[in-house]
């Protein structure tokens, strides 16, 4: 550090988030790794079982593009783990179908993501545990619920394979 180094008023939050998120994102990979899956696929399977989602509603609900998700879903397809179908509302469009083996897989991969979060959340004092998921909820519903625009946009990390 030289003297012209500007001096820090507050706690680098951003390195704080980017890097936890990170290390977070790794371990999942990790751990869906050893059924197959990554986390893309995981998200893809447990949101079509909740309901008749297009691609396109699934890619929104996990913040994938569409080439993105034109590949997570045809991994799904080769893996015998989801279809695209028509739906049932509305013929113009097809859904995600998730199969019986692909419902199995999202029940064990939904088993791994609640582990490795709560060996994640282990590693803190119980209050903390809370206080941390408060503040992060309350982060990501209020002040940082949406990205601002800006001229020149900030592009996300590339995530590798999930």
């Amino acid at each position: 550090m030289t003297a012209m180094t500007p001096a820090r008023t507050a706690p680098d939050l951003s390195f704080l988030l980017d890097h936890t998120s990170h290390v977070l994102r790794t371990r999942m990979a990790a751990a869906l790794a050893e059924i197959g899956l990554t986390a893309r696929m995981h998200c893809v399977l447990v949101h079509a079982l909740e309901g008749e989602r297009t691609q396109i509603q699934l890619a929104e609900i996990g913040d994938m593009d569409k080439t993105t998700m034109v590949v997570t879903v045809d991994a799904l397809e080769n893996a015998g783990l989801a279809e695209r179908r028509p739906s049932s509302r509305d013929r113009r469009a097809r859904i995600i179908a998730v199969t019986e083996e692909g419902a199995r897989i999202a029940g064990r991969s939904q088993e791994i993501v609640d582990r490795v979060h709560e060996e994640t959340l282990e590693t803190l004092a119980e209050g903390d545990r809370e206080a941390l998921l408060r503040a992060l909820n309350q982060l990501a519903s209020e002040h940082l619920a949406a990205p601002v625009e800006n001229p020149r946009p900030v592009r996300r990390a590339r995530q590798g394979q999930k």
